[in-house]
């Protein structure tokens, strides 16, 4: 059901050392880093994501990605959170700086959360 889900930190730079080292204990290790995000797991897939914050405190929104049976799934999740007055944070479409068939939408939740559905075979004509 979770893909992978996200937390904003106030200052990035602490808690990536934090993380680097309480998550290498566990067997796990950064897996992607964009200098504003960095995402942990297991060899090959971030789970677990850390990224900036400077807005104001304490509320930051939280990150979390459900997983979708297809590229189809992903746009009637978007579809459907358009239809109940969600704002769209990313149409549907392939993210190829994430890997090779990410397919992906992202919507704010009643909360402000951003929430995400994502398919990670999608071919490359998506």
């Amino acid at each position: 059901m979770i893909d992978h889900f996200g937390i904003n930190c106030s200052d990035l730079t602490a808690s990536a050392r934090f993380y680097d080292e309480v998550l290498g204990v566990l067997g796990f290790t950064r897996q992607m880093d964009f200098g504003v995000a960095i995402g942990y797991g297991p060899e090959g897939h971030p789970v677990f994501w850390i990224s900036g914050w400077d807005g104001p405190e304490p509320n930051r929104e939280v990150h979390v990605a459900f997983q979708a049976e297809g590229v189809d799934a992903v746009r009637a999740f978007h579809a459907k959170a358009m239809d109940l007055g969600a704002e769209s944070l990313h149409e549907p479409r392939l993210w190829p700086e994430y890997h090779p068939g990410y397919f992906g939408a992202f919507v704010r939740d009643p909360d402000g959360n951003n929430v995400e559905a994502v398919f990670h075979r999608a071919p490359p004509e998506s």
